[in-house]
């Protein structure tokens, strides 16, 4: 395998598959590890120094810990622009599977999940593909990789997909293809249709950045002075749709769930999870809060987070008729369990971050639902109510902290909180809400919940 993105969440979930896997008796894998831009050379030259591995610390929400040395990456590649050594890597017939994490907003859709040539990374891949040369976006660099194993005739591979975003694969897979015919090698492109599969898939671990004080646990625990050490959950979940074009590990034998379809985990992991876990974030930040599990023990945000789910997400998931193959009540309350773990030390900031990106995919599918169905959306408006008044922090500059958002353009969003009504401005963006876009019923809940959230603030009952 050749894994693209050697952040935390990687070392911390696929990596960890495969090494099961191995110590399970089958060594008959393993993963080639890179980065497509040069921000991470630190942790990539570590790595390459320790031949690969790393510790991996993880924590029961009962408080125990847990250490155990990760060998699964037996090379790493160290980033230069040329993505030479990556080409040759992907392009090697012994490479059957090519994944990547690369985080929702590092595939650069519009809302009709059509490529958006306004940032400038991607629409300067585009001029760099049609010239042979690689990129820095996970398309740029993809269409270099298949290029480069086509010419080789190295045959078939599975371009696998490690991210939160909802219909992962296929949404990756028409933005690849739109990008190819973009540079006009039609020979490709065909070639890619006929030659590569892009499974759905879905993963799930809390995988916070790595403490300063990671590294003395480890040594203490370890008698390993390692560099790069990763911290998580004791909790993780992978579901893929068994769709791979070449072989594949044996990841059943490891816990990993192949299945003809992962939409119902997908929905439930993204509506559920990620957008209780950005509820929590916001609300924290907006009462002083540094830590995920410190909101998570606030009276007022756990209710904001369980009636959010239980009121509007439940009932669009499953029906008395149809409950799906998911416990969503039991769901519910292993992931505010999950969220109090007091020793994974989550933070705000790294889930706070890219508001512009989880809010079309985590909450307004919910919203959408809900009012087509004519039922109420009051629980599940608090999410944008908190997301406006955090951002309105932001635009003060009273945020706590530094905000990374790779969707928000900047004087847009500047401008939105200088509008004469910011809650109509939001619920008018097309980009955020699709078709529910100035609907009178969310501009109304999300009116009514900014008021509930003032008060919450301001330390009354919301």
């Amino acid at each position: 395998m050749l894994h693209l993105g050697l952040g935390s969440f990687h070392r911390a979930h696929q990596a960890v598959y495969l090494q099961r896997l191995i110590e399970a008796g089958d060594t008959r894998w393993s993963i080639t590890g890179a980065n497509l831009r040069g921000d991470m050379a630190p942790v990539l030259d570590a790595l390459q120094a320790q031949g690969g591995r790393y510790t991996l610390e993880t924590v029961s929400p009962a408080g125990e810990y847990r250490y155990e040395r990760i060998e699964s990456i037996r090379k790493v590649l160290p980033w230069e622009p040329t993505l030479a050594a990556v080409i040759a890597c992907g392009a090697a017939p012994a490479t059957r599977i090519v994944s990547f994490t690369v985080t929702e907003a590092g595939y650069y859709l519009d809302p009709k999940d059509k490529l958006d040539l306004s940032f400038a990374d991607l629409s300067g891949d585009v001029e760099r593909a049609r010239t042979g040369e690689a990129g820095q976006t996970i398309y740029g660099a993809l269409c270099a990789i298949l290029r480069a194993r086509k010419a080789a005739n190295a045959g078939p591979v599975t371009l696998l997909n490690c991210d939160n975003l909802r219909h992962n694969g296929e949404r990756f897979r028409a933005g690849l293809l739109e990008f190819i015919g973009m540079t006009g090698d039609d020979a490709l492109l065909q070639w890619v249709r006929t030659n590569t599969t892009s499974p759905n898939a879905m993963v799930d671990r809390i995988t916070p950045r790595p403490p300063p004080e990671l590294r003395d646990r480890v040594k203490t625990a370890t008698s390993w002075d390692d560099a790069v050490p990763v911290t998580g959950e004791s909790f993780i979940q992978w579901v893929v749709e068994d769709d791979f074009i070449a072989e594949r590990p044996d990841w059943g034998r490891v816990g990993v769930q192949l299945v003809d379809s992962v939409a119902p985990y997908e929905e439930a992991k993204i509506r559920i999870l990620n957008a209780t876990h950005s509820c929590i974030a916001w609300a924290g930040t907006l009462i002083g809060l540094d830590f995920i599990h410190e909101g998570t023990h606030d009276a007022a945000i756990r209710k904001m987070a369980f009636d959010y789910v239980t009121d509007d997400v439940i009932p669009c998931l499953s029906s008395p008729t149809s409950p799906g193959p998911i416990d969503l009540p039991a769901y519910r309350d292993v992931v505010l369990d999950r969220f109090g773990n007091p020793a994974i030390r989550d933070t705000n900031q790294r889930v706070a971050m890219d508001g512009f990106s989880k809010i079309p995919g985590f909450v307004a599918p919910t919203v959408r639902e809900r009012l087509a169905a004519g039922e109420s959306i009051d629980s599940v408006a608090m999410l944008p109510a908190l997301f406006l008044a955090f951002l309105q922090r932001w635009h003060r500059g009273v945020l706590p902290y530094e905000y990374h958002d790779q969707s928000m353009d900047v004087a847009a969003a500047h401008a939105l909180c200088d509008a004469v009504d910011p809650v109509e401005t939001m619920c008018a963006d097309v980009a955020l809400w699709g078709s529910a876009a100035s609907d009178a019923r969310l501009v109304d809940a999300v009116r009514a919940a900014s008021e509930k959230v003032t008060r919450f603030v301001e330390g009354a009952p919301a």
